[in-house]
């Protein structure tokens, strides 16, 4: 049986508690098929070190390493009995099959690699944008994989779950420029919003608690500009950010959070700074003056509203 190992650096844990809410396979079901030999969380026979100890002596084989949380060697702001997330990932980084970034913290870095006092904090191989991680540009595991990404804060249980699942069965994971399984983040959460028809039209939601209105133009919605399946793949089958009424903060995507406010979206001259992937903003004025000039006056209306 496969095995996997999971770690645990400067992390809110949210991941973790993203994956006990897995479904289609559930959590248990997932390691039924692969044997986990240590969480953190959820071990409780062995502690960490004495796992490195059996992993040293060739007692115990990794085949997924599995990391959550953003990486430092300083002490001071992590430790794990006698080691360091570095030093941990030092000793493991060329005994597993594979290594897997489980949340943005650990793909990118995220809020941890904000902190101002500590340059030393990054994910597993980038940095924010740039391959400035912990492990080297051209690093690869013995299975010929780099580190593979699944961001998001936190990620989804089944964005990790599809991507164990199909390397167990000994299928191809493809990735994107940024490490991330192309199946799940070639899609935008633009894809299959419900409030689509509102972006066509540019109608446009003033304020938060409407069902009405795109969230784009006024509220910082960054949806039409992020990689991640979230209107399809939902949120414990039922629903997303968006469709719960609130913007796409763009938590899988490498630059987060390098934002001054979730919830603006900045403009020139009434013009968004940053338009939707794939439209230049010369096609985004023309298509935008179309849409408020025609007009699509069922969209005008509240849809709870009764006569």
């Amino acid at each position: 049986m496969k095995t996997l190992l999971w770690i645990q650096g400067l992390s809110c844990n949210g991941n973790t508690q993203s994956l006990l809410n897995a479904e289609n396979p559930f959590f248990y079901e997932i390691f039924q098929k692969i044997k986990l030999i240590y969480h953190p969380s959820f071990s409780y026979r062995e502690n960490l070190q004495t796992i490195i100890k059996k992993v040293k002596e060739e007692k115990i084989k990794i085949n997924f390493l599995v990391v959550e949380g953003a990486v430092t060697s300083d002490k001071r702001f992590h430790k794990i009995g006698d080691y360091s997330v570095a030093q941990i990932l030092e000793i493991l980084k060329d005994r597993a099959d594979y290594i897997i970034a489980a949340g943005n913290c650990a793909s990118f870095g995220n809020i941890p690699a904000t902190f101002p006092h500590n340059t030393d904090v990054k994910g597993v191989q980038y940095k924010f944008v740039q391959k400035e991680g912990f492990f080297p540009p051209d690093f690869k595991t013995r299975s010929g994989y780099p580190v593979i990404n699944i961001p998001g804060c936190p990620m989804h249980p089944a964005w990790f779950t599809q991507t164990i699942t199909a390397l167990l069965e000994g299928k191809k994971v493809i990735l994107d420029q940024f490490n991330r399984p192309k199946e799940l983040f070639m899609y935008l959460p633009h894809d299959g919003c419900t409030r689509n028809e509102y972006f066509e039209w540019k109608v446009e939601s003033e304020e938060f608690g409407h069902k009405e209105g795109c969230l784009f133009y006024n509220l910082g919605c960054r949806g039409p500009m992020t990689h991640a399946p979230c209107n399809k793949i939902l949120w414990n089958r039922i629903s997303s950010k968006t469709r719960a009424g609130m913007p796409c903060i763009g938590c899988t995507e490498f630059n987060f959070p390098l934002r001054e406010n979730f919830f603006e979206t900045k403009k020139n001259m009434g013009i968004p700074e940053e338009v939707p992937l794939g439209v230049s903003k010369r096609a985004y004025i023309t298509i935008t003056g179309v849409a408020k000039t025609l007009k699509n006056k069922r969209l005008m209306v509240k849809l709870e509203e009764t006569d």
